[in-house]
């Protein structure tokens, strides 16, 4: 494993748990520990869904304080919306991991996804790692539609 995630809003005692456990594991094991990312808001998720598990911050405040929150704890990055990436950026360090699904190519259904972005729209916002599943897995011919994402973001 090279990346794990965990959930932010599990809150500041579990975060670091799950830090100093896989670093003390892959000690014991001589191994080099995974990388631990939080994932912030989900992609799928609106202003009214965060309403609705009652939260009452703005999205992207919400998504600013877990970003600085996971930076805190020691993580080494974050899962967050490419709707997020302009202003979680500026808050976070700059050699923090950002992960971007939502990714959506030009053309491409948005399914269930509420904050979406291109390829190329999100590796200008500042992602590093994007998350490209469905519009691949669901495509009739699977290589074609990665070739042609992987010439959208060149």
């Amino acid at each position: 494993v090279d990346i794990m995630t965990i959930h932010l809003l599990g809150g500041k005692a579990m975060i670091k748990a799950a830090s100093q456990s896989a670093k003390k594991e892959a000690e014991i094991l001589g191994i080099t520990p995974p990388k631990i990312v939080g994932v912030t808001v989900l992609t799928s998720l609106g202003q009214d869904d965060l309403v609705d598990v009652g939260i009452g911050k703005a999205l992207k405040d919400e998504v600013i304080s877990l970003a600085k929150l996971a930076s805190e704890c020691g993580l080494d990055g974050i899962v967050c919306s490419p709707a997020d990436l302009e202003s979680v950026r500026p808050n976070i360090p700059k050699d923090f991991l950002v992960i971007t699904p939502g990714i959506r190519p030009v053309g491409a259904a948005k399914g269930d996804q509420e904050r979406i972005a291109t390829p190329r729209g999100a590796i200008d916002a500042g992602a590093d790692l994007l998350v490209i599943g469905r519009p691949i897995k669901d495509a009739p011919d699977p290589i074609e539609a990665a070739r042609k994402i992987a010439e959208e973001m060149a």
